[in-house]
């Protein structure tokens, strides 16, 4: 019998939880009622943890209960975080992944503690000078991984290499069955656009580009992103952050306008083609950013999304390790460094 996917859940991290974060936990166990290869290891208030397991009516073989009395809380400061957070439902977390006992960390808490204290536990791979955060989007074809969106401020040219070895491994783990294509975010698509540091960045991953990693398509502007022409989209924290955050605005001001545009009459018209443009748009479904980089992987789920969001974070961390992320991450950066 292969060895189970083993996810790490902080509990208590973000808001309504640990109400929202068990709740997810059920939907999850409920959508996989046929696959027994799983565990789930819930972190947090034991007695508060059973009391909410009995009020989602969960009882499931697949799931692991560790008692962490101590909560990291929103207020706190990365500073801090070292003397604070330590023996915290998500320092446990992460440290019972270090110990081999869970192959994935999962929190909706405080994001810039969980970065601390998981780049601290888990340490970063030898091979990289610099953590990514990166996340899900939309396009025209299927999904992005778009990466960095707010680990680095700033980056040199090696960074974006790197992040591009990390998205690809990121992007072959989650589909397979798909090539990953990749393209450096720009303020033009012309070889003359952009900074000294973007096109030295270009070039090294032209050298790079093969049938073996990503194929590298060159430079993409913000508008183009969701065309489907490039599946991971490199930048760096600052820019993909203001590109992430105008994206979701933009895809809450189009949901918002529309249905308040349409008029009884049409809307019963359009209740069909209105629900598959909101689906598509549906930021619950890509919950879940990935710290790439360190010697495991750890997802954060935005603190305000509900029980749903939840389960598709967890369905995110799930998807990663049966991919084989690190696996695939230790082979592109192994071509990368030898290259």
């Amino acid at each position: 019998m292969s060895k189970k996917i083993s996810i790490a859940i902080d509990a208590m991290g973000g808001d309504n939880s640990p109400d929202k974060t068990i709740e997810g936990v059920k939907i999850f166990i409920d959508k996989n009622k046929t696959s027994d290869d799983f565990i789930i290891n819930i972190f947090g208030k034991e007695d508060l943890i059973i009391e909410k397991l009995k009020k989602y009516k969960i009882n499931s073989s697949a799931i692991n209960i560790i008692d962490s009395q101590k909560v990291v809380s929103d207020e706190e400061t990365p500073m801090t975080a070292v003397k604070n957070s330590k023996n915290t439902s998500m320092w446990n977390c992460i440290q019972h992944q270090l110990e081999g006992k869970s192959d994935i960390s999962l929190s909706a808490g405080n994001t810039g503690v969980l970065l601390v204290i998981s780049r601290m536990i888990l340490k970063m791979m030898n091979e990289v000078s610099k953590p990514a955060l990166a996340g899900l989007w939309p396009n025209k074809n299927g999904m992005n991984v778009v990466l960095d969106l707010g680990a680095n401020i700033e980056c040199n040219e090696q960074n974006l290499v790197d992040f591009a070895e990390l998205g690809s491994a990121l992007f072959k783990s989650l589909f397979p069955n798909d090539k990953p294509k990749v393209s450096l975010l720009n303020v033009g698509s012309e070889e003359i656009k952009g900074t000294e540091m973007l096109k030295a960045a270009s070039k090294k991953l032209r050298d790079l580009s093969s049938e073996d990693n990503f194929i590298y398509k060159g430079y993409i502007e913000g508008n183009n992103i969701m065309s489907g022409n490039s599946n991971v989209i490199i930048t760096d924290g600052f820019t993909g952050n203001i590109a992430l955050k105008t994206a979701e605005g933009t895809a809450k001001f189009i949901t918002k306008n529309l249905k308040e545009s349409l008029t009884t009459i049409s809307l019963i018209f359009s209740f069909f083609s209105l629900k598959k443009f909101k689906d598509k748009l549906d930021p619950r479904k890509y919950n879940g950013a990935i710290f790439l980089g360190l010697n495991g992987p750890v997802v954060k789920s935005h603190g305000g999304i509900d029980s749903m969001g939840f389960y598709y974070s967890i369905n995110l961390c799930y998807k990663i390790v049966k991919g084989n992320l690190m696996t695939e991450i230790k082979k592109n950066l192994k071509h990368s460094k030898s290259g």
